[in-house]
């Protein structure tokens, strides 16, 4: 039995997600179709965790068990060729029998975008979350720094998550200015918690907005309470970047 590990880019807008769902279509559920296509063998694809509908990936990792001989090159090419156009295999190489592509992540990787300018834009309209009003950024950053370290991130976990703890781990923040009014909002951490990355960055922006201080996004923080939390940002301008083991 091999074990084929795949890098996953994606366009999430026409997919309910990444796990399969029944009555939808999915990414994992594509992925498992087409492979079945190429190689005639039922697999299940694993992924190094779901991504809500709606939302994209740059570098997302997967991993399936299949017998044929096929080639990586050969079974990329033949996979691409298949698979529709907002879904693209970027890697494919067989590892070792071990390796589980969601088990052994060390840590992820999310960025967030916003088009912060009097009017919106046409073309990246949907990879954007627009935003009117000018952003204080160095209060979005000084907020920014109490979620670095180990807390328990209840007030950004969405309703209906099924885990152990709420403790998560970030390890970086950073809300960077780019050309044209871009703000980008990238979280590094060693897990997520359902709609986390969204409802930190819904809170965020309402720092900038001046809602709330600096000092008092770390008192929701702390507070454990998804209620006192800013709104859940749009699905369409997260994207999944990076995936370390």
């Amino acid at each position: 039995m091999r074990n084929i590990k795949i890098v996953i880019e994606y366009d999430g807008a026409q997919y309910y997600g990444w796990q399969r769902q029944i009555g939808h279509q999915s990414i994992q559920q594509t992925l498992e179709e087409k492979i079945k296509l190429i190689t005639k063998e039922e697999v299940t694809v694993i992924g190094s965790g779901r991504t809500d509908t709606g939302v994209h990936a740059i570098n997302q990792i997967a991993h399936f068990k299949m017998v044929g001989d096929i080639n990586d090159a050969n079974l990329m090419h033949a996979l691409n060729s298949v698979l529709p156009n907002d879904i693209v295999i970027k890697q494919l190489e067989e590892v070792h029998s071990a390796f589980h592509a969601r088990f052994d992540v060390k840590s992820k990787k999310y960025i967030y975008q916003i088009w912060n300018e009097q009017s919106n834009t046409a073309i990246n309209r949907h990879y954007y979350w627009y935003i009117r009003k000018e952003l204080d950024l160095e209060n979005m950053r000084r907020a920014a720094t109490h979620l670095e370290g180990t807390h328990d991130f209840s007030a950004f976990c969405g309703a209906g998550s099924k885990v152990k703890d709420y403790i998560r781990t970030v390890l970086e923040v950073q809300i960077e200015n780019k050309d044209c009014g871009r703000v980008v909002i990238t979280i590094s951490a060693d897990g997520f918690l359902r709609h986390m990355v969204r409802n930190i960055v819904g809170t965020l922006v309402d720092v900038g907005k001046g809602k709330i201080s600096p000092e008092e996004f770390k008192i929701i923080l702390d507070s454990k309470d998804r209620k006192q939390a800013g709104m859940t940002a749009p699905a369409h301008a997260l994207f999944l970047a990076e995936v370390t083991y």
